[in-house]
């Protein structure tokens, strides 16, 4: 037997994530949802997109919810209906998943990339100030990790210049900045339903948030090839629809949002306390009246490598969110931001380790967890 299997047979494993079927109460009304849906037929637009979408307008405190295909595609439509295109620029942090830039680059725009704050890992107001230039017109604060970007100081500073700003919440969903959910806090918001996000789906989806009702009819009428009605195409348009099935999913899960919230921040402060002292550099809490709903655990260590080594021949899961800052990904060299260039973002990138969080974490889960991160990091 081998070192890694005789230290993972001492011990149970602990998974990255676990989805929904884990729950048997909750699969078994999905699945009720499921069978609801095919038994009608319904599967794109209809009741209950429609349903989705005015619960979660309300839960975000906002006018209008938009259902879409994707994340990204939440992004990309606000910023197409917007009519941010060619010739502009968007300030956009190297610290995010690389959809943030890539929506900015499908509407035509390009990203205009910058660091973000040491502590927090975020864009901050005079970052953004810094940024400003002649052709931006639009930023994308990122709530990396389902921690909430300090935003009101990055709207007031931008809307006096003219700019626009859309909250990039794809891992934030639920988080509450001064009163406030996140989606609501800016000109839009766009989330994600990717399985394994704190609102997942069954398969991939997307929102926008937004108070403007002339902003959210272009978003209906882009989502949808700019028809209305059927074969009167307004507008150059997509097939970025969130299909009726997944946002059945969707309403059903919406319910339970804020008691996962509450399970993932008690979880949080839980594996907080376990590890420290344990040589790993913890998540800097959230500032006051700033939240942190933890899509993601992501703690810093010299030796990232090994540690991810040493968890795994001990049995727990990990991840890297996210290995490589944007501008340094073969997708974006033709900005020619070279190694150097956003320090902050490019040493957190070789330094972050995600550990396991979801909703149901056990006591024992996390007891293992840190166990096994001090086992490693003192071995």
């Amino acid at each position: 037997m081998t070192l890694q299997e005789s230290i993972s047979a001492t011990r149970q494993p602990v998974p990255f994530v676990r989805l929904d079927n884990s729950d048997p109460a909750l699969f078994e009304e999905l699945m009720d949802t499921v069978r609801e849906v095919a038994g009608t037929a319904a599967f794109t637009m209809g009741r209950h997109l429609e349903l989705f979408e005015t619960d979660f307008a309300a839960y975000c405190h906002s006018e209008h919810a938009i259902g879409v295909s994707s994340g990204t595609e939440a992004l990309t439509l606000t910023l197409k209906a917007m009519e941010i295109g060619p010739g502009d620029e968007v300030i956009v942090p190297a610290n995010s998943f690389i959809a943030t830039a890539e929506a900015v680059s499908a509407a035509g725009a390009t990203p205009r990339l910058v660091d973000v704050d040491p502590e927090s890992l975020l864009l901050t107001a005079e970052i953004v100030g810094a940024a400003m230039g002649p052709r931006v017109r639009c930023v994308i604060p990122v709530h990396l990790y389902g921690r909430t970007v300090d935003i009101e100081p990055i709207v007031t500073l931008a809307h006096a210049a003219g700019v626009k700003v859309v909250e990039d919440a794809c891992q934030a969903h639920g988080a509450v900045y001064r009163g406030r959910i996140t989606g609501s806090l800016a000109d839009a918001g766009c989330f994600s339903f990717y399985p394994t996000k704190n609102l997942g789906a069954w398969g991939d989806g997307g929102a926008v948030v937004t108070d403007d009702a002339e902003l959210a009819d272009r978003l209906r009428l882009l989502r949808s090839h700019g028809e209305r009605p059927r074969y009167n195409h307004r507008i150059v348009g997509a097939t970025a629809r969130l299909d009726a099935l997944q946002a059945a999913i969707l309403r059903v899960k919406l319910r339970s949002l804020d008691e996962w919230s509450d399970g993932r921040r008690s979880a949080a402060v839980a594996l907080t306390a376990a590890l420290e002292g344990s040589g790993v550099e913890l998540p800097a809490a959230p500032r006051a009246g700033e939240d942190h709903v933890y899509h993601l655990f992501v703690v810093q260590c010299d030796d990232r490598d090994a540690l991810r080594s040493g968890l795994e021949a001990r049995g727990i899961a990990s991840a890297i969110h996210y290995p490589t800052p944007i501008h340094l990904t073969e997708a974006y060299a033709g900005l020619r931001q070279e190694t150097g260039s956003l320090p902050v973002a490019e040493a957190a990138a070789g330094r972050i380790c995600s550990l396991p969080m979801f909703p149901g974490i056990t006591p024992e889960e996390i007891e293992a967890v840190a166990d096994a991160v001090k086992e490693t990091i003192n071995a």
